[in-house]
């Protein structure tokens, strides 16, 4: 676990020091959980936001898009369950004055059961080898059964205390962490207050005067303004169901535990979907939508081995079902999606709060009623890091030399070509920029002509630029360039009439999609 915190460390270096992640007013020593994106960042920010964009709407006819203001009626939060019910419920330690999310503090001791177990299977595994049942070893062993029953106890309490009547038994949960004798982190002692709910919504106001100012929210969540649109939407594009609307936006939580770079932060992005769908058919499409998502994530080429699904032993108050998509990062698995089947809860509480009447006619039965949803949610910047952790590799190569290199999928990728002239002279440079002025049109370049091309080899290797080609002395003389391949490091040399379509097709969106279908 201390290896993969030293790799995770290098992560967060390496997206500073390589114009991806930069901490929020950094000339000002920060802004807690706050970041921004540099220069390549954006670019691959922007990358996963239209793989995922265009797989919704280019491949669904029937889902279409909406971007609804960050800004909301107040009464909006009232009838979603935000303003009474979006707690965490947090402890703090009276010794080092630090503030924990109580149920995470629960989840990760839990966690920790599990790797004692899995840590014993990869032990028994190299002892056995090939003969290893794993199945009768988890049966039969001794601190596996020893440590499953810890876990299958605490699992249980924690589920009674979460799902009490009438909310998170708060005294229980202190008490599970007592008994498990959870300690803090920093200070290592078990001296921890009450556990009591915190809101998490920021709010401000809107008005000129502090008189007629009312008190407004910044939206935690973007799926309330699909909800509010959903007629306007239904409507004026003449749906029918079923069909869905989606949307990219900011969303923002006062997260009093934001931690692990940028996994939780108080600013963030989401990619949400919500499908609108007979009543009694949800859970159909709850399992069509998980499979749709699980291959949208694993297309990328991680792995599947990396994803797992995580269903919720809590459920939200709008939902009967729902599960995460978890990746394996450094820290563990965590979610970086979150599908959910809501009933008819939101439509039905903003008719109830507006009273409007916000219903569907159904052509084919001849009634009208309040459709179900089933959403996918994704946060953005959870999924950049996912694919950050991926990609990272420092690699060593054949004569001894280490390489730090992203492999990041060839679609996403900042730059997806650079140009480099072999020298400063001989009309090169000038050659160069040519290739680059007919391939901008088309795909990312960056024009390189600084240090020996080793090192800018290495450059382009560690923001992940799939393709580098150089212009020598042959190129004045036949129109020919070295390519090189980031993964495999081979160089050719191609026809730069052929550069756009070697390259355009392996880098393009387009390429992701199709995989889809």
């Amino acid at each position: 676990m201390a290896q993969q915190e030293d790799v995770f460390k290098k992560i967060v270096s390496h997206c500073k020091e390589y114009g991806f992640v930069f901490p929020s007013s950094d000339i000002y020593d920060g802004l807690g959980a706050v970041y921004d994106y540099g220069q390549n960042g954006v670019e691959l920010k922007n990358n996963i936001k239209q793989y995922w964009w265009q797989s919704m709407v280019l491949l669904h006819e029937n889902i279409v898009g909406i971007d609804a203001a960050i800004f909301m009626h107040p009464t909006t939060w009232k009838a979603s369950g935000h303003v009474d019910a979006f707690n965490d419920p947090l402890i703090d330690n009276r010794d080092s004055k630090k503030r924990y999310r109580a149920d995470v503090l629960i989840e990760e001791q839990m966690a920790k059961y599990e790797d004692k177990i899995q840590k014993e299977i990869e032990k028994a595994q190299k002892r056995f080898g090939d003969s290893f049942d794993e199945a009768k070893f988890r049966a039969t062993n001794e601190r596996v059964l020893e440590n499953q029953k810890k876990y299958d106890d605490l699992h249980h309490r924690f589920q009674e205390v979460m799902n009490a009547p009438g909310g998170i038994d708060l005294e229980g949960m202190k008490q599970i962490i007592l008994d498990e004798g959870i300690v803090c982190p920093i200070s290592g002692t078990r001296n921890w207050t009450d556990v009591r709910q915190f809101n998490l919504m920021f709010k401000t106001e809107m008005g000129s005067t502090a008189d007629g100012a009312s008190t407004i929210y910044l939206r935690p969540e973007t799926a309330q303004g699909i909800f509010v649109n959903y007629l306007n939407v239904q409507k004026t594009g003449r749906m029918k169901l079923p069909f869905g609307i989606a949307q990219i936006g900011k969303a923002f939580r006062n997260e009093i535990v934001a931690r692990q770079f940028i996994f939780r932060m108080r600013e963030f992005e989401q990619m949400e979907m919500q499908f609108f769908i007979q009543p009694g058919t949800e859970l159909d499409w709850f399992a069509k939508w998980k499979e749709t998502r699980m291959k949208w994530h694993q297309n990328l080429g991680f792995g599947a081995e990396n994803y797992r699904f995580h269903d919720h032993d809590k459920l939200a108050h709008y939902a009967n079902a729902a599960t995460d998509i978890e990746f394996h990062m450094p820290f563990g698995f965590k979610e970086v999606e979150g599908i959910h089947s809501r009933t008819n809860f939101d439509l039905s509480q903003h008719a109830k709060y507006s009273g409007k009447k916000i219903e569907y006619f159904d052509p084919e039965t001849n009634e009208s009623y309040t459709p179900y949803v089933i959403e996918t949610s994704i946060g953005v910047d959870r999924m950049f890091l996912s694919i950050m952790c991926h990609s990272y590799e420092e690699q060593l190569l054949p004569d001894g030399q280490t390489r730090t290199v992203l492999h990041l999928p060839a679609a996403l990728a900042p730059v997806k070509l650079a140009v480099f002239p072999l020298t400063k002279k001989d009309g090169m440079p000038e050659k160069a920029q040519e290739i680059i002025n007919e391939l901008r049109f088309h795909f990312n370049c960056k024009y390189e002509e600084k240090d020996q091309i080793g090192k800018r080899y290495r450059r382009m290797d560690a923001i992940g630029c799939p393709y580098c080609v150089t212009v020598d002395q042959q190129t004045l003389e036949d129109n020919t360039v070295t390519l090189r391949d980031r993964d495999t490091m081979e160089q050719k040399r191609v026809a730069i009439s052929d550069l756009r379509s070697i390259i355009e097709d392996k880098v393009s969106i387009t390429s992701l999609l199709k995989k889809l279908l």
